[in-house]
């Protein structure tokens, strides 16, 4: 198939256009380092030029937190937006959006909800739709997990308040292989899926689990109470954005859904990070 993905440069869309060229497709690749800003792509003609003879479309542009260039509103709304009505009238029938998980009915953040009004935009479309809504998304060349990594390596791990909130990450590689199934002809379409691991598992026993991965020890922990934590996000978020005060909220509420529509989707269970994260020497 001929495929424009957009955000192919970023971390999930690199590991799609891989999959994409390895399976065979040919992928007109889009992200604003290769010259197409999607500040400026807030119209539907904007997108005209970049749709011809097409075949499908993947949006996997998304931002973690908003700097002075960069909104949600238009990163994950406007431009997304503009684009899938331009697929409609060029005709590129198969869009896949990647979206967030808890971008739904419950979103309570600007990230959730502009997330939201760009799938609601698409699934509004006479379009052959995908949504998907992937968890915490780890793999190589994963920031978050990098954060993770980082803080399961400290002798004494800090913990957000219990560390038992309960996360659910998906490996890329299930992700992309996710996106190649929606590409099939015999798949059906008009799909919203949630894309999580096989089972959900507390934050700190997650953390534990990288840290045996690594042939080291279970280490002490430091809870650190969440008010305390959100307080300190209004300076750190600048250092590292996964620390915004919004993303500590989502992670405290919980990320986490049923792995079986997923399951069934690709025919087989999502990894579990168990078998990812195998203590070595086993």
């Amino acid at each position: 198939m001929r495929i424009l993905l957009t955000g192919a440069t970023g971390f999930i869309g690199g590991h799609i256009l891989t999959g994409l060229q390895q399976a065979g497709h040919e992928v007109r690749a889009c992200s604003r380092r290769l010259g197409v800003d999607f500040n400026r792509m807030v119209n539907d003609d904007d997108w005209m030029p970049h749709l011809e003879n097409l075949d499908a479309v993947i949006n996997a542009v998304g931002i973690i937190a908003e700097t002075r260039g960069q909104s949600f509103e238009i990163l994950h709304h406007q431009a997304p937006a503009a684009l899938f009505r331009a697929c409609e009238r060029a005709g590129v029938r198969r869009v896949i959006q990647i979206s967030a998980l808890g971008a739904d009915d419950r979103a309570f953040t600007p990230y959730q909800r502009t997330k939201k009004a760009a799938d609601d935009t698409l699934r509004g479309t006479s379009l052959e739709w995908f949504v998907l809504r992937p968890s915490l998304v780890y793999g190589k060349g994963s920031s978050s997990e990098a954060l993770f990594q980082f803080m399961a390596a400290l002798p004494l791990i800090p913990l957000v308040g219990n560390g038992r909130q309960q996360v659910q990450p998906i490996h890329v590689s299930d992700l992309v292989a996710t996106v190649l199934r929606c590409l099939q002809p015999e798949t059906p379409a008009r799909q919203t899926l949630d894309l999580v691991g096989a089972q959900p598992l507390a934050l700190v026993d997650w953390l534990q689990l990288m840290r045996r991965a690594k042939g080291k020890r279970p280490a002490l922990t430091l809870p650190i109470p969440f008010p305390l934590i959100l307080a300190s996000a209004h300076l750190s978020r600048f250092l590292i954005p996964m620390l915004h005060p919004d993303n500590l909220r989502i992670l405290d509420r919980g990320n986490i859904a049923d792995a079986g529509p997923l399951t069934r989707f690709l025919g087989r269970a999502p990894l579990a990070v168990e078998e990812v994260f195998t203590p070595k020497g086993r």
